[in-house]
């Protein structure tokens, strides 16, 4: 596969990961509004492992080959990172709603994107680095310093951004390496075994209705994060990042929607500038090829 088409796919997993996140944000939500947090990613950890043993117990060679890494650290750390990043923004939805804590986690492609080169070595021109500018803008539009969302509660998401940009910018080291298979592994089982750890001095009954919501949050769970890391294989983090901005418009709708929360004009203008700077990058791409 050419470098032009690696690209390409590498967008489309991006952009389909959007979708599924979005979904993701919604059940978790409506789960953590209800029960404590760490159980509730800790019950989504358990399935994701789950699949994660089963996968490698059907694959060539076994978990022995599945499991296999010379950056056994690195991996480890990526996936306690996601699951305690994961708890940062669960927390935030009940406390700041969907679209508000969306609106500041939004600025971790942009994080991950400047911080691609000097941490990666890739390759970020100038033009791509003024796409990065505007979804700044665009970011700092939503924000609105002083008002609406910028208060104490915003840090909650800021610090999930930070924390999930760390864990795209590992994602995409161990890549070079490690198969889809091993990082998947890994961001599965060093997980569920963090959370375990944790959840399991918060366990509460969870009512008969829930279980179903709580079946759809794990399955969500388990493709989500596997087209995240194949993107990241595919294509170079400052590539297919800016396209992780499609997050928020998925978001709102669900927000809106399910969840009856409004949308500030300020969103609306923030959101527009950062898919174009997006858009841009695409097009760059094309062009270039």
């Amino acid at each position: 596969m050419t470098q032009q088409n690696n690209t390409r796919a590498g967008i489309a997993l991006m952009i389909a990961a959007t979708v599924v996140f979005a979904l993701q944000d919604g059940m978790s939500r409506h789960l953590a509004g209800n029960y404590n947090t760490y159980m509730v990613v800790m019950i989504r950890y358990w399935f994701f492992a789950a699949f994660v043993l089963a996968l490698a117990l059907r694959a060539p060679g076994g978990i022995g080959v599945t499991a296999r890494t010379s950056q056994l650290g690195w991996q480890i750390l990526r996936g306690v990172l996601l699951a305690g990043e994961i708890c940062v923004a669960v927390y935030a939805f009940t406390v700041l709603g969907l679209i508000e804590s969306q609106a500041v986690f939004i600025c971790y492609p942009l994080l991950v994107a400047a911080l691609s080169g000097p941490v990666l070595g890739e390759k970020v021109g100038w033009r791509r680095w003024t796409a990065i500018g505007v979804g700044c803008m665009g970011v700092l539009i939503i924000l609105q310093p002083g008002m609406g969302v910028f208060n104490p509660l915003a840090v909650i998401p800021l610090i999930s951004a930070l924390m999930f940009a760390v864990y795209g910018l590992l994602t995409r080291y161990v890549a070079r390496q490690d198969s889809t298979a091993t990082s998947f592994f890994w961001t599965g089982i060093a997980g569920a075994v963090a959370m375990t750890a944790v959840g399991m001095w918060f366990w509460e009954p969870m009512e008969s209705r829930d279980w179903f919501w709580m079946g759809l949050l794990c399955l969500s769970g388990v493709l989500g994060h596997w087209l995240l890391i194949k993107c990241y294989e595919m294509a170079e983090a400052s590539a297919v990042q800016p396209f992780a901005y499609f997050h928020l418009m998925w978001s709102a709708i669900l927000g809106i929607s399910v969840f009856g929360e409004t949308l500030r004009p300020a969103v609306v203008i923030g959101a527009g500038l950062v898919i174009a700077a997006g858009l841009f990058t695409l097009w760059r791409e094309r062009r270039q090829s």
